[in-house]
């Protein structure tokens, strides 16, 4: 087989990515040379990499296999150069971080900046993903790091504590909720809610205790981001379940009243995940470190 550099990069961002069409946007390739690439990986392989589906692509097993492997020459890679870097002009890398909606919300940005601006030429892709999602990638190796909740199922993957990720009930002022002391979610559940899209990690959490207390969610109306959601609340249009740190944000600009839940799930830690914390390359143990201390 001679797969090369270009083919394992294209090959990874094509998995990440569900699309042939999107994996060679992100490697800066076309897509004919991008298509012709994958289809001569799967000649010299001899068995085909990708389950084509119309509206995307699947690995099949044995594109799991050439997806794990090219992460790992591709992460030794990272750890040469990054190792190499602290010898030259600084740390230089790039590093894959999935997160869930809280601790985007909460604190990775800003964090983030920090980083970013102490280490000009190491880059971090940050997505939101699901608890779920973000820690099968993590084993899998299609990422470096994962902000996940403690309350994940995490296989044998090592972790880090962050901070605590404490969710909460948001209402308008005036609402007759809003001088509870504590509210448990089947109280609630008969309320108009103002949630967040289907693809957000957060509201996929939600619905499946909302499920396990025997009623779903009446949604109103669903949105992009937790801001948003806020400035609906206040509105009148219903009440929502979000971040506390994201509410204690809003509330300084919109009119709404922040009830603890009682339910215990609803308090929970935000941890930091790798397959190995002393495999990463020298950059996202640098990125690690800052996070931990941001969080300290």
């Amino acid at each position: 087989m001679r797969f090369d550099l270009t083919d394992l990069r294209l090959f990874l961002h094509v998995v990440e990515a569900e699309s042939i069409t999107h994996g060679a946007e992100r490697a800066g390739l076309a897509l004919a040379s991008a298509s012709e690439r994958i289809r001569g990986m799967e000649l010299d392989g001899g068995v085909p990499l990708l389950e084509r589906r119309p509206r995307g692509v699947r690995p099949t097993p044995a594109g799991l296999a050439v997806a794990h492997h090219a992460r790992t020459v591709l992460a030794q890679l990272e750890q040469m150069r990054g190792e190499l870097g602290q010898y030259a002009r600084g740390l230089r890398g790039h590093v894959r971080l999935l997160s869930v909606t809280a601790a985007v919300a909460a604190f990775l940005p800003e964090a983030l900046s920090g980083f970013l601006a102490a280490h000009p030429s190491v880059d971090v892709d940050l997505e939101e993903r699901t608890s779920r999602e973000t820690v099968d990638a993590v084993a899998g190796g299609l990422a470096d790091l994962g902000v996940v909740a403690d309350t994940t199922e995490l296989a044998d993957l090592e972790t880090r504590r962050l901070r605590p990720d404490r969710l909460v009930l948001v209402v308008a002022e005036g609402h007759p909720l809003a001088e509870r002391a504590a509210v448990a979610l089947r109280e609630v559940l008969d309320e108009p809610f103002v949630g967040l899209s289907h693809s957000r990690s957060l509201q996929t959490y939600l619905a499946g205790h909302a499920a396990r207390a025997g009623r779903p969610f009446k949604l109103r109306v669903r949105l992009g981001g937790l801001d948003a959601v806020c400035r609906m609340v206040a509105r009148g249009v219903g009440v929502a379940i979000v971040p506390e740190a994201a509410a204690l944000r809003a509330r300084e600009t919109a009119a709404i009243r922040i009830v603890p839940l009682s339910d215990p799930w609803a308090c929970r830690y935000l941890v930091l995940a790798a397959r190995k914390f002393s495999a990463l390359p020298a950059h996202a143990r640098q990125l690690v470190d800052h996070l931990l201390a941001e969080s300290a």
